[in-house]
Parts: structure tokens; C-alpha cells; sequence
């Protein structure tokens, strides 16, 4: 008696299938990416230069989604959308880390209790820019037509999966990443 193959085969994707499959697992690996590298600017000890740097990854980030998409990207517009963004998370989010950063200015003790949550809070906010973005663009979505209140309820829900995602990758051991030009 021959013994049937029960495996089955793996469903025959079409070009515009398979393309977006690869753009998603592009863009899951420039989210990765660009999340340490915003964790990385929350250490910075300086108060205020660490947010200027959290905003230049999520720049370089869009800056590198949109090429994945092939979208035109105008930095000016972007800034406006992350500022939209980072309001629509509400006064109680803003001002904790605002208020976190500027302990920072604190010797020692405020370096040290900021290095905790500044990181972590930036990753998180990163991840959900990313994952927010990648759905849009996914959908046919552009700069253009991006409307930051419609999308706030989703935002908050990446935020807070973002601050596990951190975690999870703070836990885990450094690996080498190398930032995409």
C-alpha cells in the first residue's frame, strides 16, 4: 500500500500578491529597524535633543516606507502628520514623557530614571507610526489623503502594542542593526 502525501500545497500567489507581501515584510523590517533606532535617541541625555532625534528616525522612517511604496515624500508635510500624531495621544501621554525627558536636566538621578522610560516610549511611538503608515500606504493610501484623527483610536492601539514590542526587543540581546539608507 503507497502512503498518500497529505501535505498540502501553498496556495499560488498572483504578481500583485506576491509584491505585496514582499513590500510588507519590507516595511515590518524598516519598522524594526527604525523602532531601535528611536530607542536609541530616548537615551540620549540632553533634554529636548533626545525628541528632536526621536522625530528624525520617524522621518528617515516615513522617508524609507514611502520609497518601499513608491510614494513621493515631502518632509514639511510629514512633520505636520507626525505632530498630529504624537497630539492625538493626549495630554496625559505628551506631558509624562515631555516631563520625563526634562529630568533628564536632574544629575545623575534624572539621567538614570529617564534612560528607563524615554526608550521605551519612543520605540512605542515609532512602532505605531510605522504600523499606521504600512496599513495606509497598503491600502493605496498617500501623504496626501492621510487624515491623523480619523486613524487616532488605531494610533493609540499600536502605541500600546508598541511599548510590548520594546520591551520585548530590550529583553532580548543586541544584535547588529544597520540603519537603511
Amino acid at each position: 500500500m503507497v502512503a498518500q502525501s497529505t501535505a498540502v500545497d501553498p496556495p499560488v500567489l498572483n504578481e500583485e500578491e506576491q509584491l505585496a507581501l514582499s513590500q510588507e515584510a519590507h516595511a515590518d523590517k524598516i519598522i524594526r529597524q527604525n523602532v531601535v533606532w528611536a530607542a536609541g535617541g530616548g537615551i540620549i541625555p540632553v533634554p529636548v535633543f533626545d525628541f528632536v532625534a526621536i522625530a528624525a528616525v520617524n522621518i528617515k522612517m516615513l522617508r524609507e516606507l514611502a520609497a518601499v511604496y513608491e510614494l513621493p515624500f515631502k518632509e514639511d508635510q510629514v512633520k505636520s502628520i507626525l505632530a498630529s500624531l504624537l497630539a492625538g495621544l493626549g495630554a496625559p501621554t505628551l506631558g509624562m514623557a515631555l516631563t520625563v525627558s526634562l529630568v533628564k536636566a536632574v544629575p545623575v538621578i534624572g539621567v538614570l530614571s529617564a534612560v528607563a522610560a524615554v526608550p521605551l516610549l519612543s520605540a512605542a511611538f515609532t512602532y505605531a507610526v510605522g504600523k499606521v503608515f504600512v496599513q495606509h500606504f497598503a491600502a493605496g493610501g498617500t501623504f496626501l489623503n492621510f487624515d491623523p484623527k480619523r486613524v487616532r483610536a488605531h494610533f493609540a492601539r499600536e502605541f500600546k502594542e508598541g511599548k510590548v514590542v520594546a520591551s520585548s526587543i530590550k529583553a532580548k540581546p543586541a544584535g547588529p542593526v544597520s540603519p537603511t539608507v
